[in-house]
């Protein structure tokens, strides 16, 4: 059964994920739970290209960060900061006016780390890129300063 992630960030001015964020992608997230999985589709524009018709990697790394944010908030029920991203570029990931697919899963959860590995697939299901990540779960306390700049 798959069903859309409510977007639980108050202020929905979020770069990918905001539905306020004028210049945002506004991506909308799903969890799969036959597949166990979040995913997200992404129509690539022009504006983010690299060289040539490649989706920018800097791009490509926060598509793949915000679902791993998504895949830890789903998979726990609590907010989590990223504290280590691994990605590597398999293939280009081409801006040829078709989707791609993001999609992440968790792979352990010990204490306060959840680890997590995510993919971008093109259109013809080809893994392009893949990133393993680490997040670190906050207590909701520690998450609303870190959100509000109350430690700075």
């Amino acid at each position: 059964m798959k069903e859309e992630i409510q977007n639980p960030f108050p202020d929905k001015n979020c770069f990918f994920c905001g539905s306020n964020n004028t210049l945002g992608l506004k991506l909308k997230f799903y969890w799969d739970q036959e597949k166990k999985e979040t995913y997200t589709e992404y129509l690539p524009v022009q504006h983010f290209a690299g060289q040539g018709n490649i989706l920018h990697g800097a791009i490509q790394m926060g598509l793949l960060d915000e679902i791993m944010g998504w895949t830890s908030y789903i998979f726990i029920q609590k907010m989590a900061v990223t504290s280590g991203l691994n990605v590597k570029f398999l293939h280009p990931t081409y801006i040829c006016g078709e989707k791609i697919n993001v999609r992440c899963r968790v792979t352990s959860h010990e204490g306060q780390k959840v680890n997590m590995q995510a993919t971008i697939l093109n259109i013809k299901g080809i893994v392009c890129t893949i990133a393993t990540g680490t997040y670190h779960i906050l207590p909701p306390d520690k998450y609303k300063d870190l959100i509000q700049g109350t430690n700075n």
